[in-house]
């Protein structure tokens, strides 16, 4: 057999070691501030049983389609440069469609953030 002889080299002398990235996450739902037209939406709790008394098992519950407003975007940007209004404020209840928008967790809350056009109807006043 062969012997080889195997060098070692120091890890800090084989590879560069990238600069530390420091990524600001959101602590708490209070910081998110959405650009643009998108909101950000508490969807309202799944049901967890029936009328008549029935546990209905995740694997089967409906996803929500109703939520309360908990932040709104300035407003998209229009071609002459001007900031479209938006039709919905902070503390709307509102009715949004079925797949819409990205679902991200902050301090063990589900939210999801949509645009405005994904916003069906204002619940209420």
């Amino acid at each position: 057999m062969l012997a080889t002889k195997r060098t070692t080299r120091s890890r800090s002398a084989t590879s560069k070691q990238a600069p530390a990235l420091t990524t600001t996450r959101p602590r708490s739902v209070t910081q998110l501030r959405p650009l643009g037209d998108r909101v950000v939406i508490l969807p309202m709790p799944r049901e967890e049983m029936t009328k008549s008394g029935i546990v209905i098992p995740d694997t089967v519950k409906e996803k929500p389609q109703e939520g309360s407003i908990l932040a709104v975007g300035p407003g998209r940007v229009l071609d002459d440069g001007k900031r479209e209004s938006m039709d919905v404020k902070k503390g709307d209840k509102v009715l949004y469609a079925k797949y819409a928008g990205a679902e991200f967790r902050i301090d063990e809350e589900d939210l999801l953030i949509v645009n405005q056009k994904d916003i069906l109807a204002v619940v209420g006043s």
